[in-house]
């Protein structure tokens, strides 16, 4: 089972890079961030056409993510539990059933907290104690689940070209890495980073300034697995030459392989 995560920056923008990415890797699941669309609007035609399952929670002009399923797609929820207060269209979840066996998948689109500090920052931390307690809940099921998508984290100076230019963002924030690492040592496996080490990998080159040209990049797309969804894992990487095709993302795809 080949899961992958892709923040698109904007489906309307980005329709033709993100078919293009799936005629060429054939995901079997992925999810996405940013779609920046309302549910209604999402050009759904196109990923149906290619044998996928769409599902949307959606928002105008901001946010929104996405599952899209070549294999069956159940239990699909909405909204990460914990604020019913909270309207924007950041979490979606949905149980994938594999040849072997059924996989849970959440696809999340973390706020990015900035300026720091001030209130987006405040969001953003809690935010991730939200996150938190859907991770305990999803470990206390005891079954295979993982968490995907864009987490607006730095976790490690390895993970940035130049780590001092993040000192102050909310990316790379104390506060934002140790939400991060309880999360993380709750007893999940961070794939890409369980199959590779040392710096120079990055999901993540701004538009601004050549960041693509001079290999600028961060890393803040991650994979966290479950122990049972851990040990299906057979690889990880990131797609990162798309980031020089026409029209990309700012963000690359991550994708994860199980044994599922």
């Amino acid at each position: 089972m080949k899961i992958a995560s892709f923040n698109i920056n904007g489906i309307k923008a980005r329709a033709q890079a993100l078919t293009d990415w799936l005629d060429e890797a054939q995901p079997d699941v992925a999810v996405l961030q940013e779609i920046k669309s309302v549910d209604e609007n999402f050009p759904r035609e196109l990923l149906e056409d290619r044998g996928y399952q769409v599902e949307t929670h959606g928002q105008k002009s901001f946010n929104g993510v996405a599952i899209l399923s070549k294999l069956p797609l159940e239990d699909v929820t909405r909204g990460l539990p914990g604020d019913e207060a909270d309207e924007q269209a950041r979490w979606i979840e949905g149980t994938v059933i594999g040849a072997k066996t059924a996989v849970r998948i959440c696809g999340l689109y973390l706020p990015n907290g900035n300026p720091a500090p001030g209130p987006k920052y405040d969001y953003k931390l809690a935010w991730m104690e939200r996150l938190k307690a859907r991770a305990e809940a999803l470990l206390a099921s005891e079954e295979p689940a993982l968490m995907a998508g864009d987490y607006n984290v730095i976790p490690q100076d390895e993970d940035a070209k130049r780590p001092d230019a993040w000192r102050k963002d909310a990316l790379a924030l104390p506060e934002s890495r140790a939400a991060f690492r309880r999360i993380v040592n709750l007893g999940f496996t961070e794939a890409f980073r369980s199959r590779h080490q040392g710096p120079g990998h990055y999901t993540f080159w701004d538009y601004q300034a050549g960041a693509w040209n001079r290999d600028d990049g961060i890393r803040i797309d991650h994979f966290l697995l479950t122990p049972q969804a851990a040990d299906l894992l057979t690889d990880c990487q990131i797609d990162r030459d798309i980031r020089g095709h026409e029209k990309p993302s700012d963000h690359v795809p991550i994708w994860i392989t199980l044994d599922a």
